[in-house]
């Protein structure tokens, strides 16, 4: 993934990553008032306890929840309790533990094994994940013994699985007696758009833990680890800690969890993320040569335009990254987010239908 260079003045659009997004007013202003007096430390803290009890009203269900600052620990943390070093985690080939997480997931599980799995849309089947565990010498000392099996939700090309291949994937997990994880870095982004409860795009479908994702959606750095199976959930706080993510001052995360999850902000953040990505995927496919790589169902874009106007969209300071080359097209991936102003969308389709004349 290639992205052209950014000047130090302002770039007229930027749609490189839902990352390059500030903060969320709501939680920037919980943050400063978490920052008033002496709270409990490690946790201990009235505010952690109040997400807790949150998260157990959303998902419907007793959850044991851990506020952790990056997307890439709460991955890591969450397979090492699922994973044994001898073990194999069945995930697809673009997802983020294999491609973007530095070998961390292998780090934290002792050296557990990824097995690749999916197609061009960024899902795979829970026929495709049978058909390799078929294969996969269970009971064979020479092997690694399959473990866990892991989704994202939305997944890395911007694709939404469905709660009927969730229930789906979850139903050979069981039968080969896998732990189920989720990579739910754009949760709040795949629900909106699905229109179903939480408990059915996790627990209800078989996922036995959840990164819960909430830094691409608005907040500074805050994810957490959600279980739903106490009995998994009864080593993790010495995993975390052993980890190094055991925040001293945990109430900075968990103000900003409780802020996010107050008054529906991580619903109204996500449907507006994803109404901008579906205007401008429509408009864009609509140029000459426009083509979209993958469905639009999220708040990601991937679509091939012509290589030259590619090139003078770039030459125009306009932020996106290359993602691969479709023929005469180059393919390119954009993302909207919560704080995307429409007027930066106008600007990017205005620039993209005056280069394609």
């Amino acid at each position: 993934m290639q992205s052209n260079n950014a000047s130090k003045q302002a770039a007229p659009t930027d749609f490189r990553s839902d990352n390059v997004t500030g903060v969320a007013p709501q939680i920037m202003d919980a943050i400063v008032a978490a920052n008033a007096g002496t709270v409990s430390s490690y946790g201990d803290d009235e505010t952690t306890a109040l997400v807790q009890s949150r998260l157990a009203e959303i998902f419907e269900t007793d959850v044991w929840m851990f506020p952790i600052a990056t997307g890439t620990a709460a991955n890591s943390l969450s397979l090492a309790a699922l994973t044994p070093s001898h073990g194999s985690v069945y995930c697809h080939y673009e997802a983020h533990i294999e491609v973007d997480e530095c070998g961390a997931p292998e780090f934290y599980t002792g050296g557990a094994k990824l097995v690749l799995l999916g197609d061009a849309d960024g899902k795979f089947t829970a026929a495709e994940l049978e058909g390799k565990l078929a294969s996969a010498h269970i009971g064979f000392q020479h092997a690694v013994q399959p473990a866990a099996v892991s989704v994202t939700q939305a997944a890395e090309l911007g694709t939404i699985y469905s709660v009927d291949e969730l229930k789906a994937i979850g139903d050979v997990a069981d039968k080969y007696n896998l732990g189920y994880h989720m990579d739910g870095a754009r949760f709040a982004n795949a629900l909106v758009s699905l229109g179903c409860t939480p408990s059915e795009m996790s627990w209800k479908a078989g996922v036995d833990v959840l990164s819960f994702g909430a830094t691409k959606n608005g907040a500074m750095a805050a994810e957490a680890v959600v279980f739903f199976k106490e009995e998994l959930a009864e080593n993790f706080l010495y995993r975390r800690k052993r980890g190094g993510h055991l925040f001293s001052k945990m109430r900075f995360l968990s103000a900003q969890l409780e802020a996010y999850l107050a008054d529906d902000l991580w619903l109204n953040n996500a449907r507006y993320s994803n109404g901008l990505a579906t205007r401008l995927a429509t408009a864009l496919e609509n140029l000459p040569g426009g083509k979209l790589f993958a469905p639009v169902q999220a708040n990601e874009i991937f679509i091939g335009l012509p290589a030259s106007v590619i090139e003078a969209m770039e030459a125009a300071g306009h932020l996106f990254y290359r993602w691969t080359n479709d023929g005469d097209n180059v393919v390119i991936r954009l993302v909207t987010g919560f704080s995307t102003d429409e007027s930066m969308v106008d600007t990017f389709i205005e620039a993209a239908t005056k280069f394609s004349k």
